[in-house]
């Protein structure tokens, strides 16, 4: 975790911008929870047990700075809540996700199907693809299987 912190120090310093105890917390809270997309609220409220002096404002800006410098991805399903993620490095793009309109799961898929139209953009219209995001909103599985009970159950 520390390496990834001196990672992300340097890349605010690269941009004039401090890793200040509050960013700190704010990352460290990131960096602990990486498989979850955290909202601001949500990290406010684990920020807030590590620096109880902290304020909701300082999360939200500190959010929206890491953001504007590509250290995460701003993330938004459709339910009118920003969601944070880490960005990685080893992935050349944003992992994928499955959303369930229904209970507001949401699944990750890890693998780059895009590549292959990626290659096409580049090669049909001379466009060069730095990221992409793919969302797919729909009903899942375990909604689906209540739904058929209910179903049975008329």
């Amino acid at each position: 975790m520390e390496a990834q912190i001196d990672k992300i120090k340097q890349q605010l310093q690269s941009q004039g911008y401090k890793l200040t105890p509050q960013r700190e917390a704010t990352v460290r809270v990131l960096l602990e929870n990486e498989e979850d997309h955290l909202s601001a609220e949500d990290v406010f409220m684990l920020v807030k047990e590590k620096a109880p002096e902290i304020g909701l404002a300082t999360v939200y800006r500190t959010l929206e700075l890491l953001s504007e410098l590509h250290v995460v991805h701003k993330l938004n399903f459709g339910d009118g809540v920003a969601r944070y993620d880490l960005r990685g490095d080893d992935t050349k793009h944003h992992h994928h996700h499955l959303i369930c309109v229904q209970c507001g799961s949401m699944q990750e898929i890890m693998d780059d199907w895009l590549g292959p139209l990626e290659e096409r953009l580049e090669k049909e219209y001379s466009f060069h693809v730095i990221d992409h995001r793919l969302d797919f909103q729909g009903i899942c599985k375990s909604c689906q299987e209540k739904d058929q009970k209910k179903d049975t159950e008329s």
